[in-house]
């Protein structure tokens, strides 16, 4: 029906409709008659958000009540979902319903398709340009390993580009969604998936290792066992770790090339950081 209007004489194609309850407004262009003038919209100021699928995640503070009602009103989220800490070393989120309902979200980001329940388990939303970057890093056939794959935050873009990933898990709710997610996205043959402590599963030499955790630089050592020269390694941290990064590569023998990246601010005056290691 929608389109169908939109094909009227009358309708104005260069402003979108919107839908407000059960009432659809079709713009009408200059000229025409009109049933009422609706002021514009006003964009949304309340505090920051993700869209996560159908589901507006906040994370810190709770709005207020005021923002909470001007937040669904401006999105027409399933549900709003309060996260307010990640525990442990699996990351598991520490949410509380503000709002609807919460569940299963399929969430799409660059052409793939990650299905996940974001009171359970983390979606790392701020890591999208880093993802992308991965992608055009990685050479077709390559071997790569992917030590703290989540969900599939990294290994399923760097399978898509053409690289064989091992995906190492190590929290079982959310290696669940990452078998799910590797089937989803049609790369089965792609990735090998194992749920576990990555320091057991490494199973190498690997052209590229992707190390996508905080504590990173603490588990240089046993990816380093399991890379040889040429070997590329994308070391996350809360700042700079290269320093640390540059003795514990020296104590393996190697020497190396370090290029550090900021992603996203994590706090004041605190970034999380990648730093790319080349051996030789």
């Amino acid at each position: 029906m929608l389109e169908a209007a939109l094909d009227e004489a009358w309708a104005d194609r260069a402003r979108r409709p919107y839908v407000e309850g059960d009432v659809c407004h079709v713009p009408v262009r200059e000229g025409f008659a009109a049933d009422a003038e609706i002021p514009d919209r006003r964009p949304y100021r309340g505090p920051g958000y993700q869209m996560i699928g159908d589901i507006a995640l906040v994370h810190g503070g709770a709005p207020s009540a005021a923002e909470l009602e001007a937040l669904v009103a401006w999105r027409q989220p399933r549900g709003v979902l309060l996260v307010e800490g990640f525990e442990g070393a699996l990351r598991i989120p520490r949410t509380r319903l503000l709002w609807g309902e919460c569940g299963e979200v399929v969430h799409r980001e660059a052409g793939i398709r990650y299905r996940l329940d974001p009171a359970t388990v983390m979606f790392a939303q701020g890591n999208r340009e880093e993802k992308m970057r991965i992608a055009t890093l990685v050479r077709p056939s390559e071997r790569v390993a992917d030590m703290f794959a989540g969900i599939g935050y990294f290994t399923l873009p760097a399978a898509r580009a053409g690289a064989r990933v091992h995906a190492m898990e190590l929290n079982p709710a959310a290696f669940q969604y990452l078998e799910h997610n590797i089937r989803e996205n049609s790369l089965v043959g792609r990735v090998r998936a194992e749920c576990g402590d990555c320091r057991d599963l490494l199973d190498g030499p690997y052209d590229r290792i992707i190390m996508g955790h905080f504590d990173a630089p603490a588990m240089l050592g046993p990816a380093l066992v399991h890379a040889e020269r040429g070997t590329v390694l994308h070391v996350h941290s809360i700042g700079p770790a290269g320093d640390r990064i540059q003795t514990l590569i020296e104590n393996a023998g190697y020497s190396w090339d370090i290029r550090a990246y900021r992603i996203k601010q994590y706090a004041p005056h605190r970034w999380h950081m990648v730093q790319d290691v080349i051996l030789s």
